[in-house]
């Protein structure tokens, strides 16, 4: 989500490991995805269809939001992610959205994590500043772990949204909004 990334990049590099990691910002579609070793074309075509069976929309960032030692943006409207989720977890219930610990998924942008309440409260104050952000989600990408980082692995566009991208073979884990 490059419109989100300047304004978050700097906290995420210092409070969110996922940054580290590899991963930008983003808004989770499904995690965990499948295993790496069940990935195969109809996998890959199936997702292409999927997300391809959603529009392009645009999302408004404009406040943050608290999960337990979790500090993140919200985006509005959420329902086109939270439609997304439901059509790719509909499709593989073997992967329930964050291993179906959580009766309701949120969409959500991390921006510090596992962090005392003083650290949030600071970041979300100089984030306050900064908002609103507008970003276009037109494509969902996929990435892959090698169980230390993360790295982007295809990109599946929406439809009427244009990609220089065509899916490959993936071994993810992981399915992002991008």
């Amino acid at each position: 989500m490059a419109e989100a990334e300047p304004l978050v990049e700097h906290w995420r590099r210092r409070f969110d490991a996922s940054a580290a990691a590899g991963i930008p910002a983003h808004v989770t579609v499904l995690f965990p995805f499948l295993d790496m070793d069940l990935i195969s074309a109809e996998v890959i075509g199936d997702l292409t269809a999927l997300i391809a069976g959603h529009g392009p929309f645009t999302v408004r960032f404009d406040e943050c939001g608290r999960f337990p030692d979790v500090l993140y943006l919200a985006p509005t409207p959420d329902q086109p992610f939270r439609a997304l989720t439901g059509s790719i977890a509909a499709r593989w219930p073997e992967a329930p959205p964050y291993g179906g610990q959580f009766a309701e998924i949120i969409p959500h942008l991390t921006v510090a994590h596992e962090q005392p309440p003083r650290v949030l409260d600071e970041v979300e104050a100089a984030l306050a500043t900064r908002l609103p952000v507008l970003a276009t989600i037109s494509s969902v990408g996929l990435f892959v772990s090698d169980g230390h980082s993360w790295r982007h692995h295809a990109e599946f566009p929406m439809q009427g949204a244009s990609s220089n991208t065509s899916p490959r073979q993936p071994g993810s884990r992981s399915i992002h909004s991008s």
